[in-house]
């Protein structure tokens, strides 16, 4: 048997590689992928060659701990169906559904504590927004916001949508989101933003305040994957308030303006990634209780509904493409597999 394997061989190319099918060795499992999602953000990154060579892919996820150098293989959010077991694997391991922080590929070798059982009643269409999800969770941790506070969320690609489900989840003064893709807009309305706004529209700040006399954002997301969008969460953001940056903007740069208002105003920029958990929370805060507390943000969320597009594994090159130069047509776009669910 073989397995394939997406690889991408330079900027803007990709392949799909056919390999003899590994064999689970001792304290080894075997999974047959069902279904993986395609992080834009990030993997855009990897596809356009814009990622920065001098950091590992991601030191905590084994599958990722080398160099952003060609050819290489990624992806993050693989679920998938055990179907052999190595010397010493409890046989209760047969035949679970599994979540791995794995590249795209058909089948994989891990450990058992790299594999993550899919919680009764999560089906894989929900289970591959595991990693996104688990980011939304952390941006929260780490923007803190409060009640009655005005929110501004940048960005409404799937981190961002997810981002916006959760705060709306809180009883804020007001949660405006921004993004220039009408589709993207329309959702973040669904999930709960009180106005989703162009980045040109004149009315963010208005929208802002609902009403309130505090000018400003409390809080603003900057998750537009966009450096020059910087500057915008700056200009909507009152004073003595915070811009967290979750966005990975690779080697992008753009200009920013701190010699305006922001030189007086005891703004916050704050960096979030989800890699590691912050240090004010890591006495009490472990990776695996956030991802207990994704499990459940998921089953809440339900965010399966914002799939727009799914491709073959063989057809992943039409994914990227798509993502590239139609990034207005989708949301989340998932690659699919020959196996049976």
């Amino acid at each position: 048997m073989k397995r394939q394997s997406l690889v991408f061989t330079h900027p803007y190319a990709l392949a799909i590689e056919e390999e003899a099918l590994p064999m689970p060795g001792d304290g080894d499992l075997l999974v047959q992928t069902l279904l993986s999602a395609i992080s834009p953000g990030t993997e855009m990154l990897v596809y356009r060659g814009q990622l920065p060579t001098e950091v590992a892919l991601d030191e905590t996820i084994a599958a990722l701990a080398g160099g952003a150098t060609y050819p290489l293989r990624y992806g993050y959010a693989a679920v998938g169906r055990v179907i052999a077991l190595g010397e010493g694997v409890a046989a209760s391991w047969q035949d679970r559904l599994v979540f791995a922080f794995n590249p795209h590929e058909t089948h994989f070798l891990a450990r058992a504590e790299q594999l993550l059982p899919l919680p009764e009643g999560v089906t894989p269409e929900t289970a591959v927004f595991l990693p996104n999800m688990e980011t939304a969770v952390s941006f929260l941790m780490d923007g803190q916001p409060m009640i009655g506070e005005q929110v501004a969320v940048l960005g409404q690609g799937i981190v961002g949508l997810l981002t916006t489900a959760l705060l709306a989840q809180f009883p804020l003064g007001s949660l405006v989101t921004i993004d220039r893709y009408p589709l993207r807009r329309a959702w973040s309305q669904q999930l709960g933003a009180r106005a989703s706004l162009h980045p040109d529209d004149a009315a963010i700040a208005p929208q802002l305040q609902g009403g309130s006399p505090y000018a400003g954002a409390d809080l603003t997301y900057e998750l537009s994957g966009s450096p020059a969008a910087l500057n915008l969460a700056v200009e909507i953001t009152g004073y003595n308030g915070r811009v967290l940056i979750g966005s990975w903007y690779g080697q992008k740069q753009a200009p920013l303006n701190l010699g305006g208002r922001f030189h007086r105003s005891h703004m916050r920029l704050i960096s979030s990634q989800v890699s590691q958990i912050a240090p004010q929370w890591s006495g009490r805060w472990q990776k695996s209780r956030r991802l207990q507390l994704a499990w459940r943000m998921l089953a809440a969320v339900r965010p399966e509904r914002l799939i727009t597009h799914r491709f073959p594994l063989a057809n992943a090159a039409a994914a990227y493409q798509l993502l590239d130069t139609q990034p207005e047509t989708a949301v989340q776009v998932v690659l699919t597999y020959d196996a049976v669910v």
